[in-house]
Formats: structure tokens, C-alpha cells, sequence
């Protein structure tokens, strides 16, 4: 099982309090909180960690001037894979389903909770319409792994490896290959110019190297 350190789990939890008082619940938040650090927590996960929602949340908060709605977009980092089982398509709409039960019962506004059921569905395609402030955050911080140092990056993808272990060699190196050149054909990979200024060169970089390798393995 993934570890989840305690200071973490703490630092996530007063993050998560913290933010729907803001929002406005009219509950205590701390058990929907831990409800979903034990999701994130779960054993089949090894990318797709606590560790990734801190970094998703922390790539958030450096990209929020760019939103319109910040806190709509943190609340769709809680959830955006706070259901994951790598053998399954459908975890984006499971997980937007949640969001919907959990923040409807914390009390949120309709109008806020259909926002970010709308950010966390839009994590299957990272593909913001024109003008979407908030999607381009939430999209640019989910991706931002890919602009990494080579080291970071190359722990990620055999992170995102371990997950599909049940996956043959071959047939992994089919489908990661095919994403990779999905990511690559992309006009953007980045949309804010934040983003775009930090990660695009070395993301493409990490990325074309990846694919090279394999395809020459291959």
C-alpha cells in the first residue's frame, strides 16, 4: 500500500478544512477529508498517490491568479482521482460522482459543485475549451509532472508502470507509446502562460525521450 506519511495526511486534511469553510459548508468537513485520503491512499495506486494530489494542489495554487474560480479548481484536485483502478475507463465520471455526493451533502452551492464536477470530467480528454480559465488551471497542474527534472520524470513513468503491472510488456508499450504520441501532437501542452513557460520544452523533451525508448524496446 502506498504510504501516506502522518504530516502529510495532517498538512492535506487542515488544506481540505480549510477550504470548504471557504466554500461554505455547513458541516465539519474532517470526515469527508479522511474519507478521501483513504481513497487516495489505496493499494493499487503507486503514481496516483497522496503525493500526487499534494503536487497537483501545490501546481494549483502557483497557477490560481489564472483562474476564475481558485477554490473550484482545488476542490476538482481533491477529486479528480479520488477513484483509480487502472484496470477501469470510467474512474473520471465515477469520481465527478462523488464529488457531487460529497460536496452536495457538505452543503456547497449547486452552481460550485456542477463547476467542479465539470473540471473533474474534463480530466479525461486535459482539452479546455477557449476560455476556460479554470479547466487550463486544473489541466496545466495535472500535467505539470511532465515538465519535471528527467530523474522525477523517469520515477513517474515507472510509477504509472507498477500501476499497470497486470498489463503484458507489449501491450503497455503499445498503449503508452500511442499516448505519449497523443500528448506530443498536441498544439499545447500547456494553456496558461505560466505553465507553458515552465514545463512545454522540458515536457516534450521527457516525453519524446520516453517514447524513443519504447519504441527501440519494442
Amino acid at each position: 500500500m502506498p504510504a501516506t506519511d502522518a504530516p502529510l495526511a495532517e498538512a492535506l486534511l487542515t488544506g481540505w478544512t480549510a477550504l470548504l469553510h471557504r466554500c461554505g459548508t455547513d458541516g465539519d468537513p474532517a470526515p469527508a477529508g479522511r474519507e478521501l485520503l483513504r481513497r487516495w491512499s489505496e493499494p493499487q495506486r503507486r503514481y496516483h498517490t497522496t503525493d500526487h494530489l499534494r503536487a497537483v494542489l501545490g501546481q494549483v495554487d502557483a497557477l490560481a491568479g489564472h483562474a476564475d474560480d481558485p477554490d473550484a479548481v482545488r476542490l476538482a484536485a481533491w477529486f479528480h482521482d479520488a477513484v483509480y483502478r487502472p484496470d477501469r475507463s470510467e474512474n473520471e465520471e465515477r469520481s465527478a460522482v462523488l464529488a457531487v455526493r460529497a460536496l452536495s451533502a457538505a452543503g456547497l452551492p449547486a452552481a460550485r459543485v456542477e463547476e467542479v464536477t465539470r473540471l473533474v470530467r474534463l480530466t479525461v480528454t486535459h482539452h479546455p475549451g477557449p476560455g476556460d480559465r479554470d479547466g487550463e488551471v486544473l489541466c496545466d497542474a495535472d500535467l505539470a509532472v511532465l515538465g519535471g527534472p528527467p530523474q522525477a520524470y523517469a520515477a513517474y513513468a515507472a510509477a504509472v508502470r507498477e500501476e499497470y503491472a497486470f498489463v503484458p510488456e507489449p501491450d503497455f508499450r503499445a498503449g503508452r507509446a500511442a499516448v505519449l504520441r497523443r500528448l506530443l501532437a498536441l498544439p499545447a501542452l500547456y494553456r496558461t502562460p505560466t505553465a507553458h513557460a515552465r514545463f512545454d520544452a522540458a515536457a516534450r523533451t521527457n516525453l519524446a525521450a520516453e517514447l524513443a525508448r519504447l519504441e527501440a524496446a519494442g
